[in-house]
């Protein structure tokens, strides 16, 4: 059977019409060869996002934006085509997300623990992640304040380090150097003296070591000798020492009374002490004696009468 031009034309103009429906509707998200639930959620702000642009699940494809539109309270009520296959929960948050550093955007799914799960048509609860250029342009701007400020300490420091100052400074940096490398020298004798001397240390430790196990072993018996020195110290307290404090208390009280009598003249140290006509026959006294002694020494022929044959002296 033959078929005329016409019915050639009308056949691949069908095609045609066909094929471009498909195409249009798979570009606006529509499959048409499966069937699909669609659900949507409300935006304030969908910048980036397009019809077609897909929704994923942990990186996986499991839809496309269908449709967007322009509410009357200013939301873009935004809708999706998720094949039948996937069931999502009816908490699941639908998150605008960056496609990359190219500003595309694309719909991921964070699926929910809910038990129920949406149907054809019900909402889903919306979210739209912070735009990482957003986030670093704030970090930008401080970090340039920052180099300007820093820019202009360093200028201001530049200025103030004057020739005579970088030289004070060179010069204070070499006696750091200096002083370092004597720590340094200082240490590595310290370190060898310690390495010469490490079994006699070693030694030291064991006998400290030794006697503190000997504290430990006989601490019983040492316990046992501290309280006997307690007791014996309470009983020394209570009995010899009592004694002895009472004995010095009486002593004193006697040389005080000793005292008051001499204060008030009574007895022979009494009227010494505070007879002054005494003191001073006492000292005349001991004037005379002196002359004596020194008339003594001068004229003893006046005192003794030496003759050398018996016979008297008659002057």
């Amino acid at each position: 059977m033959k078929l005329s031009n016409e019915t050639k034309v009308g056949v691949l103009t069908s095609i045609a019409l066909a094929l471009l429906f498909i195409g249009y509707s798979f570009l606006k998200g529509n499959d048409v060869f499966s069937s699909e639930n669609m659900f949507y959620t409300d935006y304030d702000n969908v910048d980036g996002l397009s019809v077609s642009n897909p929704v994923l699940v942990n990186g996986f494809k499991i839809g496309r934006v269908s449709n967007t539109t322009l509410m009357d309270n200013g939301k873009i009520r935004t809708e999706f085509k998720i094949k039948k296959d996937y069931k999502i929960p009816s908490n699941t948050i639908a998150r605008i997300s960056n496609d990359g550093f190219l500003g595309g955007k694309v719909i991921v799914f964070d699926i929910g623990n809910s038990k129920t799960f949406a149907s054809d048509g019900d909402p889903l609860q919306s979210d739209v992640q912070a735009n990482l250029l957003q986030k670093v342009e704030p970090l930008q701007k401080k970090v340039e304040d920052l180099v300007v400020k820093l820019d202009s300490v360093l200028s201001a420091v530049n200025t103030a380090l004057d020739e005579e100052f970088q030289r004070d400074f060179k010069t204070s940096l070499r006696s750091i150097s200096i002083s370092l490398k004597n720590v340094e020298k200082i240490t590595t004798d310290v370190e060898g003296l310690m390495g010469s001397e490490r079994i006699r240390l070693a030694k030291i430790m064991q006998n400290l070591e030794s006697i503190t196990n000997n504290f430990k072993e006989n601490s019983s018996r040492i316990n046992q000798i501290m309280a006997n020195l307690d007791n014996l110290s309470s009983d020394l307290s209570k009995t010899e020492i009592r004694a002895t404090v009472e004995n010095a208390n009486k002593a004193m009280k006697d040389v005080q009374a000793i005292t008051d009598k001499i204060n008030k003249g009574e007895g022979s140290i009494g009227l010494l002490v505070n007879d002054d006509k005494l003191y001073n026959n006492l000292n005349n006294a001991s004037e005379n004696l002196d002359e004596l002694m020194q008339d003594l020494k001068t004229n003893p022929g006046r005192y003794l009468k030496i003759s050398i044959f018996g016979k008297k002296d008659t002057k």
